[in-house]
């Protein structure tokens, strides 16, 4: 029996198309000054990352995530998108 609907990874992907996609347009334009604001942003995470020495492995976590106004607006297209498709 065939499934019908929508697929929640294609979703996942999409977002993170619009969160690549976002993210790079932010960086091209971060130098215009009329379109400098779409680089405007927040990070979140951990500025120093966290280290565990177990003698014979050591392990290392860190993560760093950064919001822009450009990466917001790839996650509502991508959003409107999905329900397109």
């Amino acid at each position: 029996m065939a499934r019908t609907g929508k697929n929640t990874w294609s979703l996942f992907l999409l977002l993170l198309a619009g969160i690549v996609l976002g993210s790079f347009i932010a960086q091209l334009t971060s130098g215009i000054s009329a379109l400098s604001w779409l680089s405007f942003g927040r990070t979140f995470g951990l500025d120093t990352p966290l280290t565990l020495d177990l003698g014979v492995l050591i392990l290392t976590f860190g993560l760093k995530i950064k919001f822009t106004i450009a990466s917001i607006i790839g996650i509502v297209i991508a959003a409107i998108i999905y329900r397109l498709l």
